[in-house]
């Protein structure tokens, strides 16, 4: 019984896994299909459609583009973030609710809104920088800064006050981890995102998902490249994922091996 049980808890996961897994494993079979028709599986397979993708000018350059953006909004998240949350958990608590409150924005607002506010402020007060990267990265920045908020808020827990010496040998170490797991969930954020570069500067700065859409609506789509893109696009998240599991695990045998005595009175 005790059998059946174990097997009866393990058949949401597995039934979850083939949901989640299934769309994947499909498009990356067609990123390398020759034909499919109406068998289970493609008539054939080929790297043309890779080769292809990769030896295109707009490909790599679109591919180039967002992950350049994507570190610049993970680099400009931090420098924002890490002085912020490190100030309110050492020196002033009382700021936490105003960096909550700004971290819960992009998920009470939509991208769509935050863009014409955007607009309409850069219109009114600076508007060379429309159409224009320099208001495209602040937008992806402040729509990932809860992601850094969460992690970096997270990691100030272990922080202690005193001066510069102790923040840069002490801290900074301690709250590593935070830092770079916030920062990989601001890079995943800006790579992914597609409404802000839709709205704010459109085809003038291509991105990976706005150049998957551009090939969707298409009148000669090219769905094998499109599926390619799609891959890359899964495997970016896939490691994404998996480093931000390896860095929070380090973190969690880093606190572990800091705390002996509790260990030791348990």
């Amino acid at each position: 019984m005790a059998r059946v049980a174990r097997l009866a808890q393990r058949i949401p996961i597995v039934l979850m896994a083939i949901f989640i897994i299934l769309p994947m494993v499909a498009v990356l079979l067609y990123s390398f299909a020759t034909r499919w028709t109406s068998n289970i599986l493609p008539d054939g397979y080929t790297f043309e459609h890779w080769i292809d993708g990769f030896t295109d000018a707009r490909f790599a350059a679109v591919l180039v583009r967002t992950l350049l953006l994507a570190i610049a909004c993970a680099v400009l998240d931090l420098i924002l973030v890490t002085p912020a949350v490190y100030w309110q958990k050492v020196r002033n608590p009382r700021i936490r609710p105003f960096l909550e409150l700004a971290a819960a924005i992009p998920f009470a607002i939509p991208f769509v809104v935050i863009a014409f506010g955007l607009l309409a402020l850069s219109g009114r007060f600076a508007p060379q920088l429309q159409g224009t990267l320099w208001l495209l990265l602040p937008a992806h920045a402040a729509v990932a800064f809860s992601a850094g908020v969460a992690r970096l808020s997270e990691a100030a827990r272990t922080c202690g006050a005193g001066p510069m010496t102790i923040l840069w040998r002490v801290v900074l170490p301690n709250i590593g981890p935070g830092i770079a797991s916030g920062a990989l969930l601001a890079f995943g954020a800006s790579f992914n995102e597609i409404a802000l570069v839709q709205m704010l500067v459109g085809n003038r700065f291509e991105t990976v998902p706005l150049y998957m859409l551009n090939l969707l609506k298409g009148s000669n789509a090219d769905f094998n490249l499109l599926a390619v893109m799609t891959s890359v696009t899964f495997l970016v998240t896939l490691v994404l994922s998996i480093a931000v599991v390896y860095v929070n695990g380090g973190a969690t045998t880093q606190l572990a091996n800091t705390n002996p005595g509790r260990r030791e009175t348990q």
